[in-house]
């Protein structure tokens, strides 16, 4: 097994901090989950595994993913379109074409049946118009008060082209660090529907915001067809872009750059976050694409972007520079340097 990037457990019990995507969470995986199950396929740290197929030259994709969104429903989306989209996403940015779905729910007694036939509906739309189908499943019920009405964990399997190769440990000093969109659309439109903005003086602005919820595989597969060299490819959710950056950087034992000033933010998750004391640098997204490419074909992988429906805000934000340190420093708006680190708390759980 590979150096701990993080230092031991610092809490005797889990805390909310341990599911935010951030050094609380990443010191619990490799002080438990990694050193239990430790593997080739596991130790790569990536959103999926790259397994062998039946046959020589077949690779197949596999990912799994929990959601436990409070509320069920928020404005652009609700759990069930966001569990299918958050499983297709994680195939996707290893470079495979998403084929099949499982879904497991865990109901709670008392769950109006009204409200779980509206998100398996959710689930059948948004399986259908990406075109992967949910296959096979399972259901559990606990006591009433235990499960907060319904949490759900889908799996992907996808199949891998022969020559992809992405990964989080493919990062190289020079590559370009793009980004598809705008950041922080789906934690702020959680943050307003759970918070009830519309009684504070976020209310003129936040009924603006929407989740970003969306399957990638079309955008990735328009970035992998374009002929630009991509080296990692990665949907920055929990934790959002800053949590992204700080866990490719180690992976692949490099340091980053980035511009605040190309980094595309909406005027009303902008307004939200400096009303509220947010970062959106550490705000959720759920429809988002991190690409990571050689530079001479970043114009081309960028291109890509912008012709796609998701991709029509995408910036170049970024350089991967040599750093054994593996720092994500951020030059400011005002021209100052900023290190753009893990965050040790959880800015806002239950976002995915």
């Amino acid at each position: 097994m590979s150096s701990p990037v993080f230092a031991p457990l610092l809490s005797d019990v889990v805390e909310m901090a341990h599911g935010a995507g951030g050094r609380a969470m990443g010191r619990m995986l490799e002080a438990v989950f990694f050193r239990h199950f430790d593997n080739a396929w596991l130790r790569a740290g990536n959103d999926g595994a790259v397994l062998p197929g039946l046959l020589p030259d077949e690779r197949l994709v596999m990912t799994t993913d929990s959601h436990v969104v409070s509320p069920l429903f928020f404005p652009g989306g609700d759990i069930g379109c966001l569990a299918v989209h958050g499983t297709i996403n994680d195939v996707s940015v290893m470079g495979a074409r998403p084929l099949w779905l499982a879904a497991a729910f865990i109901l709670e007694e008392g769950l109006p049946f009204a409200v779980l036939d509206r998100l398996v509906a959710s689930m059948a739309v948004a399986a259908r118009q990406a075109g992967v189908p949910v296959v096979t499943g399972d259901t559990k019920v606990v006591e009433r008060g235990k499960g907060d009405g319904v949490f759900i964990t889908t799996t992907g399997v996808g199949a891998l082209a022969a020559g992809v190769d992405l990964g989080g440990q493919r990062a190289r000093a020079g590559d370009a660090i793009l980004l598809s969109g705008t950041l922080g659309d789906h934690g702020m439109a959680i943050l307003h529907a759970r918070e009830n903005l519309s009684g504070t003086g976020v209310a003129a602005f936040a009924s603006a915001i929407v989740s970003d919820t969306a399957a990638l595989h079309g955008l990735v597969a328009e970035v992998l067809a374009s002929g630009a060299e991509a080296h990692v490819l990665r949907d920055p959710t929990r934790g959002g872009l800053a949590a992204t950056l700080n866990e490719i950087a180690h992976q692949s034992g490099v340091g980053m750059q980035i511009e605040e000033a190309r980094i595309p933010v909406q005027p009303a998750v902008a307004a939200a976050c400096e009303f509220l004391g947010f970062d959106p640098l550490y705000l959720a997204n759920e429809g988002k694409l991190v690409v990571f490419c050689a530079p001479d074909t970043a114009e081309r992988a960028l291109a890509a972007l912008r012709a796609h429906p998701l991709g029509g805000a995408a910036a170049r934000i970024g350089v991967v520079t040599e750093d054994s340190r593996h720092f994500v420093r951020m030059t400011t708006r005002m021209g100052g340097q900023r290190l753009v680190d893990w965050r040790a708390d959880d800015q806002l759980p239950r976002i995915c």
